[in-house]
C-alpha cells in the first residue's frame, strides 16, 4: 500500500530535519507531541506492541480495521513493533537510544526504570538524549503513581470547575485536550531542550503532567484568588467581569459569538443593534459599568440576534468592525474559504482512497511542516529499522518473530 502524499513543498527543508525521535507512548499524549515533531522533520520511529498495535488504531471511527484517527495522529511516523515485556526488545530499544536525539514515552512513572530504560540507565548511553515522559501528575509528588486519565487530570487542574453553568455538574468538551494539551507542552520542551543542547552537549529530562498542562491555562485564577479571595466560577457562554462577550441564537436557530466588550466597540455594536440610548449611556461606557448592567446589556442583544438571520447579524458586526462570527461544527469548518486559504486541510491517500487530515500548527514561512504519509501499518518500517539502522540480517529478525519480540 503506498499511503504517501507529495505535498507542494516536498523539497523544503524543515527545522528539524535529522532529529531522531523514538516513541514508547501510546494513546493521545506522547503520539501527539511525536506527530508535532514527525511534522517539522523529525524522523520518529514509533514502537508498538506487536500485533495490536497502538490501542488508536482501534478508537473511535473505524475504516478498513484501522482508525481514521490513527492516520492522522501517525503520520509521517515509521512503525516498528517490540514487545517491551520482554529483554531482547528492550536491548533493541537501548540500540536504538544509543544514536537518538529525543525519546518519548508516556507509560506511568517507575515502569520505565522497572524495564531498565530510566533516564538514569540511558544517560549512561546516550548523555545527549532529551528525555520526555508524560503522565497524568508527574514524575513526583504523592499522586505520581496514580492513573492520570485526561478526564481526571482535567478536573484536578481546576479547569473544570470553571467550565459548564452555574449549579450544574461541570462540562467537558468532547474532546481529550488535557492529553492534547499535555502533548503539545512536551513537543515544547523537547525543541526548549534541544536548544539548550546546543549550548553544552547534554541532555536533560522533560517532565509533563497532563495536570499541569491544563493548569497552564488557568489566566488570572491563582493572583485573584490569592490576592482578592476570588473563586472563580463557571459563567455558562459569558466570560466573568468582561462584557458584552457571549453567544445568541439567532433567527435561524444557528449561534453568533459577539465579543463587544471594548468601550468604542461596544458603542458601534449597541446602534449597529438598535439600541443607541445604550451606546451613550454613561452607566455603560465602561467594562465595570457594562458588568454591572450585564442582564440588560445580555438580554438587548439576544432579542436582536432572534430578530435577523445568523448571516445578516455577522454581516451587520463585520460592517461596524465588531468582532463576531459563527459557531462551526467540522462541516463549516471543511468547506470555508478562510480554513482552505489558510491550508488547514492536507489530503492523503488510504488504499487509493484520499482523506484529509488536519495541518498542525504553527505555520513557518521558510521551513514549513508538512505530512509526508499518513499513519503507516503496524511493523511497516521493521525492516528498515533493524535491517538498515541496527544491521540485524534475515536470521536474526526470523529468530525475534519466533520469540514474539516483534510481529
Amino acid at each position: 500500500m503506498n499511503n504517501r502524499t507529495i505535498p507542494d513543498n516536498h523539497s523544503k527543508a524543515r527545522p528539524l530535519d535529522g532529529i531522531r525521535v523514538i516513541e514508547l507512548g501510546q494513546l493521545i499524549a506522547g503520539p501527539f507531541a511525536g506527530s508535532i515533531l514527525a511534522y517539522f522533520g523529525a524522523e520518529v520511529i514509533k514502537v508498538e506492541p506487536p500485533q495490536s498495535g497502538d490501542p488508536i488504531r482501534n478508537w473511535r471511527v473505524v475504516e478498513n480495521g484501522t482508525s481514521l484517527w490513527w492516520r492522522s495522529i501517525g503520520r509521517n511516523k515509521k512503525s516498528i513493533t517490540l514487545d517491551l515485556k520482554k529483554d531482547k526488545a528492550r536491548d533493541l530499544v537501548k540500540q536504538l537510544l544509543t544514536d537518538a536525539d529525543v525519546l518519548i514515552e508516556n507509560f506511568r512513572p517507575g515502569v520505565m526504570e522497572n524495564w531498565g530504560l530510566g533516564p538514569d540507565e540511558i544517560k549512561q548511553l546516550n548523555p545527549k538524549l532529551i528525555y520526555a515522559r508524560i503522565s497524568g501528575y508527574g514524575q513526583n509528588g504523592p499522586l505520581a503513581q496514580k492513573p492520570g486519565f485526561a478526564s481526571v487530570c482535567e478536573g484536578f487542574s481546576g479547569f473544570r470547575a470553571i467550565n459548564g453553568f452555574p449549579d450544574q455538574a461541570p462540562v467537558r468538551p468532547n474532546l481529550s485536550i488535557g492529553d492534547t494539551l499535555a502533548g503539545i507542552h512536551a513537543a515544547l520542551g523537547i525543541t526548549l531542550a534541544l536548544l539548550e543542547r546546543n549550548k553544552n552537549q547534554q541532555g536533560q529530562v522533560v517532565d509533563v503532567a497532563i495536570y499541569e498542562a491544563m493548569y497552564n491555562l488557568m489566566e488570572a485564577v491563582i493572583p485573584e484568588y490569592d490576592g482578592a479571595g476570588v473563586v472563580r466560577e463557571p459563567s455558562g457562554t459569558t466570560l466573568t467581569g468582561i462584557v458584552p462577550t457571549n453567544t445568541y441564537r439567532c433567527q435561524d436557530g444557528k449561534f453568533v459569538v459577539i465579543g463587544g466588550n471594548g468601550d468604542s466597540i461596544f458603542q458601534r455594536l449597541m446602534n449597529a443593534a438598535g439600541y443607541p440610548d445604550m451606546a451613550t449611556n454613561p452607566d455603560m461606557a465602561d467594562n465595570e459599568g457594562r458588568v454591572k448592567n450585564e442582564a440588560i446589556i445580555d438580554k438587548a442583544l439576544s432579542d436582536w440576534c432572534l430578530s435577523k438571520p445568523s448571516r445578516e447579524i455577522i454581516a451587520i458586526l463585520e460592517e461596524n468592525r465588531v468582532p463576531g462570527g459563527p459557531i462551526y461544527n467540522v462541516e463549516d469548518m471543511m468547506s470555508d474559504e478562510h480554513y482552505q486559504a489558510r491550508g488547514m486541510f492536507e489530503q492523503v491517500q488510504i488504499d487509493g482512497k484520499c482523506l484529509h487530515i488536519p495541518a498542525i500548527i504553527p505555520k513557518l514561512d521558510r521551513t514549513p511542516g508538512r505530512t509526508d504519509w499518513p499513519g503507516p501499518d503496524i511493523g511497516s518500517h521493521n525492516n528498515e529499522i533493524f535491517k538498515q539502522l541496527l544491521g540485524l540480517n534475515d536470521d536474526q529478525i526470523d529468530a525475534l518473530r519466533e520469540e514474539k519480540v516483534l510481529a
